[in-house]
């Protein structure tokens, strides 16, 4: 998941009064003697840019089927439930899209699934359909409203404040530690880059060898905020960026015609680490202890209380 969705501060209250784009409310068939109703939201499937109508908690587990891996411990995938269901909430209230691509949060159905997971397909499937289950309704709330529900693969050890790498503050999205994230295969990456291939994408003359630039401003979650290259100034989202980095949090080596560049972490580091996730959960920490963590201040509540009449 890449951006953050500070426009439903704006229009909440309106979307709340009428019926939002993308979330529609279907009447059970059951007959249980009183009117039951199940959300559903619309996705446009990027293979065919056709929207598909799917049934929210379904949509949900076909979201942390594709966005974490099956084999994380069950607190940690119960976790990122609530954030798929917190992050599409936010989305439709809002009266946006909502894709398949980590542009919005990527989701995978049945048949995707079938692929990716081949002989495991089953036991995958049925462990994160629980996952979605044992949370059902769940979204995380701030101030009476659906959070930005951020989250990344892995960290450096130190989320970042929202602020620190958008440009609006949430009270929400603010740095914790995350020392789990350490035992991420994505932790740390060394990457080969041409040094002509840098230079042109940076706009920016490199040294002949050793290292490249001078960090003048770290973020309190630790990453680079600010870099000076060859006589110019980029933000550390900037460079990550403009070169393709796993992460903000880099130190940058010419040698000879390539440039080596050294990374920690994986993703933005806004909200939840996934990998962190699976930490807490290894060490016996419930769904409810990781989104605390990682979303301090926010609040389970029923997606009930904010889906339109």
């Amino acid at each position: 998941m890449k951006k953050p969705l500070y426009v439903l501060f704006f229009i909440l209250t309106a979307a709340i009064a009428i019926p939002a784009a993308g979330l529609l409310l279907t009447e059970s068939k059951e007959p249980t003697g009183k009117r039951e109703e199940e959300a559903s939201v619309e996705v446009i499937r990027s293979e065919t840019q056709k929207t598909e109508t799917v049934p929210l908690e379904e949509y949900v587990a076909g979201v942390v089927a594709a966005e974490m891996p099956a084999s994380f411990e069950k607190e940690a995938l119960k976790a990122q439930a609530v954030a798929a269901r917190t992050f599409i909430l936010n989305q439709t209230l809002a009266g946006l899209d909502v894709t398949d691509t980590v542009d919005d949060q990527v989701f995978k159905d049945e048949e995707e699934l079938k692929k990716l997971w081949g002989s495991d397909y089953k036991q995958n499937k049925q462990k994160i359909e629980e996952a979605a289950r044992e949370t059902k309704g769940e979204v995380l709330v701030y101030n009476g409203q659906p959070i930005t529900a951020a989250f990344f693969s892995s960290g450096n050890g130190q989320t970042e404040n929202a602020e620190d790498y958008w440009q609006s503050p949430l009270p929400y999205l603010i740095s914790v530690s995350s020392p789990w994230d350490a035992e991420a295969p994505n932790y740390k990456q060394e990457i080969l880059l041409e040094k002509e291939i840098v230079e042109s994408k940076l706009e920016a003359e490199l040294p002949d060898s050793g290292k490249v630039g001078k960090v003048t401003q770290k973020t309190e979650g630790g990453r680079i905020a600010e870099m000076s290259i060859g006589g110019k100034t980029f933000t550390g989202r900037e460079i990550r960026e403009k070169l393709d980095l796993p992460s903000a949090d880099f130190k940058m080596e010419v040698l000879g015609n390539q440039v080596l560049v050294t990374t920690i972490g994986y993703g933005h580091g806004v909200g939840m680490s996934q990998y962190g996730a699976n930490g807490m959960a290894k060490e016996g920490k419930t769904y409810k202890e990781i989104t605390a963590h990682y979303y301090p201040g926010a609040n389970l509540e029923s997606a009930t209380e904010y889906l339109p009449d």
